[in-house]
């Protein structure tokens, strides 16, 4: 009987060369490359050999940035926007996503707008730098906008019926809170009412909304499928809600999953519990 490393066949064989990764198909690498980091590709992997470099120049590449999680990069914050800008660069137009978080400014921002009409989806996560006039600034010039996402910016009812007004496409709006607000406020709930109608999912993490401004949501809202309102807790919602969507999140459902740890925070301000009742006026 033939031993175990007579019969199994060997990694390469004797005549068979070692494949040269530089000589794959270029949608293949492409595919491959793209699960890099921005700075990854940037830095080291186009410096590799020229095909790579002839791929990673490819706006193809660039129609998806994600920059959500530099925070290694902190004491180089002007180097992290250089990596970003010539990032959108490489995309010569062609962006449709974009994703960062704990850097950026407002002149990153208008950079982005300016050369991005196309964009689709935009988050913008624990980006202290950047101001609301600076938001509303470049946000005016994303016509194409299906996806927004504002965490940790407070924004006012006026900038986001401006950003709602500015963007008819907006499916997707995820506005959240990183602290606890005792205040009773419905001014951003009005807002989204008026100039949002077609949006689709809404996250509002830490909102002051009451019964008030949930209503006039739902009742100009009609296709919205997907609600999440914990940590709202000026809402306490009974009734049938829930039938009307496909995934409903309430005021003290668990913030786990949560990637700001809204879970981690132990000091609540008092709150104002309402009741809404599903038809109520």
């Amino acid at each position: 009987m033939d031993s175990p490393s007579s019969t199994s066949e060997p990694l390469l064989m004797k005549d068979e060369e070692p494949r040269n990764w530089a000589d794959l198909p270029t949608d293949l690498m492409c595919s491959i490359l793209l699960h890099l980091r921005v700075t990854e590709i940037l830095d080291n992997a186009q410096k590799v050999c020229r095909s790579w470099r002839h791929v990673c120049k490819d706006p193809s590449m660039w129609r998806k940035i994600d920059m959500g999680n530099v925070s290694h990069f902190k004491p180089m914050v002007n180097d992290v926007e250089a990596i970003c800008r010539h990032a959108v660069d490489r995309s010569q137009g062609g962006l449709l996503e974009i994703n960062f978080g704990d850097f950026g400014s407002d002149s990153l921002l208008t950079y982005i707008a300016e050369r991005s009409s196309n964009l689709k989806s935009l988050r913008l996560a624990m980006c202290s730098e950047i101001t609301e006039e600076g938001f509303v600034q470049a946000v005016v010039k994303l016509p194409m906008l299906e996806e927004l996402e504002v965490s940790g910016i407070l924004l006012s009812g006026e900038s986001l019926k401006l950003a709602g007004l500015s963007c008819p496409n907006l499916k997707s709006l995820k506005l959240n809170h990183l602290f606890y607000l005792s205040s009773t406020d419905d001014v951003n709930a009005i807002a989204i009412a008026e100039s949002m109608p077609k949006l689709r999912h809404l996250q509002l993490c830490g909102e002051t909304l009451t019964k008030t401004g949930l209503n006039a949501i739902l009742d100009s809202c009609p296709h919205m499928e997907h609600l999440d309102l914990r940590q709202c807790f000026n809402l306490n919602l009974v009734g049938n809600l829930e039938k009307r969507f496909k995934d409903l999140r309430l005021s003290n459902d668990s913030t786990s999953d949560d990637p700001f740890g809204y879970a981690t925070i132990i000091f609540h301000l008092p709150h104002q519990l309402t009741v809404l009742k599903e038809g109520d006026d």
